[in-house]
């Protein structure tokens, strides 16, 4: 059975279907939360988390031609709360350690990151790390493509400044 027929069916509430749905897009899932989360075991449970929210909110899809941006819109969110959760939680210890085990330089492009915005962020960890098409992207964040280019633009433009200044002062 094809992917949009069992997304229609997995809405209408076969379990089977929704199984199945969800094997389909588990990779996807999963590369996505462990871009955001940078931890395998993390990313599994996130995998795990977005599976049971899905299929309690699989009768709200309501384009079954867009599931897996569906799933990857909520495995965002669930990876956005996570990650806030989670700096509630870092000492400056805790920073300090992270900073002298991890490569300088993921530190540098972490740091550059942080200068952007959520949505900034967000729109280079799809195109960038996920290799995510502009079309899928204007679609998981509901906006138009061209609005997806010029952001990205202007986001890479902001890391070039950022990087350029040696991550001081710089205009983001």
């Amino acid at each position: 059975m094809e992917s949009l027929e069992l997304a229609k069916q997995a809405i209408k509430g076969d379990d089977a279907a929704f199984l199945a749905t969800m094997r389909l897009y588990k990779n996807d899932l999963y590369r996505t939360a462990f871009a955001f989360l940078k931890n395998e075991h993390d990313a599994v449970e996130a995998v795990q988390e977005v599976t049971v929210r899905a299929y309690q909110k699989i009768h709200t899809l309501k384009e079954p031609a867009y599931t897996k941006t569906w799933l990857i819109r909520i495995m965002m969110n669930y990876c956005q709360d996570q990650k806030e959760k989670s700096k509630r939680f870092t000492t400056n210890d805790k920073l300090r350690e992270i900073a002298i085990m991890d490569d300088t330089r993921f530190l540098e492009l972490n740091e550059a990151m942080a200068s952007l915005s959520k949505k900034d962020q967000q729109l280079i960890t799809l195109k960038y790390l996920q290799n995510t098409k502009i079309k899928e992207i204007a679609v998981l964040e509901n906006i138009p493509e061209g609005t997806v280019k010029s952001r990205l633009h202007k986001a890479l433009q902001s890391l070039r400044t950022f990087w350029s200044k040696g991550g001081e002062d710089a205009d983001v």
